[in-house]
């Protein structure tokens, strides 16, 4: 197998399923930006208050 070939077989890193547009309840029209669901907004501010410094 040659050295190229070896480099693209390797597994992606990331995980899809955490992130920003993974589960999006809506887009805003004129900016495209995606609106997260009500469940994720509040399990982000619950992360952040329990992280705080």
């Amino acid at each position: 197998m040659a050295k190229n070939e070896k480099r693209f077989k390797v597994q992606p890193i990331e995980k899809h399923t955490t992130a920003a547009w993974a589960n999006v309840s809506g887009v805003k029209p004129i900016s495209n930006v995606s609106i997260p669901d009500e469940l994720n907004v509040s399990e982000a501010k619950e992360w952040v208050e329990t992280n705080e410094k």
